[in-house]
């Protein structure tokens, strides 16, 4: 298997672990849309607490050039780390919800 495909499956299969967690508060489901034409990924929160609406993104990773870029990481713990773990490289790793300036402080890819 090619890096491409190993890292939209990892991908895929971490928005689906998430995707299994019911948030506590509110009747909301989650919603992950993989889009692998393009490389977009992303976990979704959609419902209803009390009489308000919650919809919103929790995770949004574009596959480009080869590596994984945060776009959003709405968790606790940081996808960057569960990604690690999995064996994605760091320097396959941009931290794309940080400024260009600050990735370089980072143990991430800068672009």
């Amino acid at each position: 298997m090619d890096q491409l495909e190993h890292y939209r499956k990892i991908v895929q299969r971490v928005l689906n672990y998430h995707s299994q967690f019911k948030p506590l508060v509110g009747e909301t489901e989650r919603f992950v849309s993989f889009d692998c034409e393009r490389d977009h990924y992303h976990l979704f929160t959609v419902g209803w607490h009390q009489h308000q609406r919650i919809y919103g993104c929790l995770i949004h990773i574009d596959i480009r050039d080869g590596k994984l870029w945060i776009q959003y990481d709405g968790t606790e713990d940081g996808i960057a780390n569960e990604l690690v773990e999995l064996g994605v490289p760091k320097q396959d790793i941009v931290l794309a919800f940080q400024s260009a300036y600050m990735r370089q402080y980072t143990d991430f890819a800068v672009s």
